[in-house]
């Protein structure tokens, strides 16, 4: 690949780096300073499979070091106090990104192998604004609520809520959409005051480095407020969420990571945000336009190449429309262009990796083996992490493929006999983070309200924006990122209460 894309500044006392996609070499920001580590990790174009450049590995002592970069400016410095402060350097942060867009894009897509489509949607253009948004919700946002007075011991006491931030915030992403991640967790932390130690995953570390480089050579964000890492090694993430000097973790990744995070914060009773895995279940009821259903649930598996935790991967059909519909979805992934995420008119590029691939390719076959129907799909392509798109029919909704998030292009069809078959199968998970429902708009919604999940999109219906609380219910997460709800994840609120003194007579 030989696009370029190159991202740099000269900010008095911080040293600039150079990032280019074909040769890329990322920098640690920690308390203010672009830092080499000791060691490195190569990052891989997941549609070549070969590597694009290589990302500082961070060590312990580089988290710890970050973590009291980020203690020492919540403590002692202004951050945590100037709203106004704290509103200039977000709309920094969002025109740094909004003119350094066309070289982030290209980075995404080496290193993410997002379309440029994609990101022109949820991978980059939409989480610029998220900073954008909160920029202006931190200049309106209440941070006091009067609650009157109450008459005790013979006294009138008044009393007031003050809302503060949460304090030093370790936020760790995943790798597939990390522009998303990075800047969902950033934006609303440091509206509220926070200060922070983000971490990239292991797969994506490049783009996510690139964010901290524009912070720290564009705005004025002061030394310590924001710290970046990457690495491989596990134990740097493990330092973060054990550190008694870290107030709060917010992490997006799989469950099994998520319920690891959180009996390690129990130890220090740290308030914890998870966004983790999801096996959505979309529902066509017998009502439905078939088409319309099955247009939206073949295109929406294959985004990112199926790489969503809030994809619909599940398709609840009735069961005497159940071929009909699987020929349709079919004929719709048929339709789908796969390849090179460069190449005009692809629709879905690879997977991230060979490791993501095989554990893809290895559910298939599972299922396959379980009795379910291979209708298409279900093979790898080289060179890069493709995997076809893959449609398995006459699956039991108790099997493996069934419950496990796959995180690729896999869409499995389950047949139901009613409304009430359909909404017992799709709560039948231990996720609940999204869902579909198809069919007349009343029936619908009566469906969709009896889905325990934390978002819901009917008749195709889209629920992401800025100001949209996202989240889910059960082991799909604690917490809602995005909208108002996002920012008060990361506020804590301080009850005060005075005596009232009294008033002497004609006083």
């Amino acid at each position: 690949m030989q696009e370029t894309a190159t991202i740099s500044g000269d900010r008095s006392g911080v040293v600039g780096a150079d990032i280019s996609v074909g040769g890329v070499s990322g920098r640690l920001l920690i308390g203010g300073r672009l830092l080499d580590a000791e060691r490195t990790f190569p990052s891989l174009n997941p549609a070549t499979g070969e590597v694009i450049g290589h990302a500082p590995d961070a060590t312990v002592a580089d988290a710890e070091a970050a973590v009291a970069a980020a203690r020492h400016a919540f403590d002692s410095g202004e951050w945590s106090t100037d709203v106004e402060l704290r509103v200039r350097c977000l709309e920094q942060l969002h025109q740094v990104l909004v003119e350094h867009r066309d070289e982030l894009a290209a980075l995404t897509i080496a290193e993410v192998g997002a379309t440029p489509a994609l990101c022109q949607g949820a991978q980059l253009d939409q989480p610029i604004e998220i900073v954008r948004y909160y920029a202006e919700l931190a200049k309106t946002y209440p941070l006091t609520e009067d609650l009157g007075n109450i008459e005790s011991r013979g006294m009138q006491h008044h009393r007031w809520v003050e809302k503060e931030p949460a304090g030093v915030v370790a936020a760790i992403i995943a790798y597939n959409y990390p522009n998303q991640l990075a800047l969902a967790k950033l934006a609303p932390a440091l509206a509220a005051g926070c200060t922070v130690v983000l971490k990239s995953a292991p797969d994506t570390p490049l783009i996510t480095l690139a964010l901290g480089e524009l912070i720290a050579n564009h705005t004025d964000i002061p030394a310590g407020v924001v710290n970046v890492l990457s690495g491989a090694d596990p134990a740097v993430g493990a330092a973060l969420t054990t550190s008694p000097d870290v107030d709060m973790v917010t992490f997006t990744g799989s469950t099994p990571t998520g319920r690891a995070i959180m009996a390690a914060a129990s130890q220090t009773l740290k308030k914890v945000f998870l966004e983790l895995g999801g096996k959505s279940a979309a529902i066509v009821l017998d009502d439905a336009d078939f088409g319309t259903a099955a247009l939206f649930s073949a295109f929406s598996m294959v985004t990112h190449a199926g790489q969503g935790c809030a994809l619909t991967s599940r398709l609840l059909v009735p069961k005497k429309h159940k071929d009909e519909i699987v020929e349709l979805v079919k004929t719709n992934f048929g339709l789908v262009r796969y390849g090179d995420p460069t190449a005009q008119g692809t629709y879905m590029g690879p997977l991230i990796s060979a490791r993501q691939r095989d554990k893809v390719d290895g559910l298939v076959q599972r299922a396959v083996e379980a009795g379910a129907t291979l209708v298409t799909g279900g093979e790898k392509v080289d060179p890069g992490f493709f995997y076809t798109p893959t449609l398995l029919a006459d699956v039991d909704p108790g099997s493996e493929i069934a419950q496990e998030e796959v995180f690729g292009p896999v869409l499995v069809v389950i047949a139901y006999e009613d409304d009430d078959d359909a909404v017992r199968i799709a709560n039948d998970s231990i996720y609940g983070l999204s869902g579909a429902v198809f069919g007349s708009e009343e029936r619908a919604l009566s469906v969709a309200r009896r889905i325990r999940t934390g978002t819901f999109s009917i008749n195709g219906g889209n629920y992401f924006s800025p100001d949209s609380p996202f989240g889910g219910f059960k082991q799909s997460g604690i917490g809602r990122e995005m909208g108002r709800a996002g920012l008060e994840e990361f506020l804590e609120s301080k009850t005060f209460a005075v005596v009232v003194p009294e008033t002497t007579a004609g006083g």
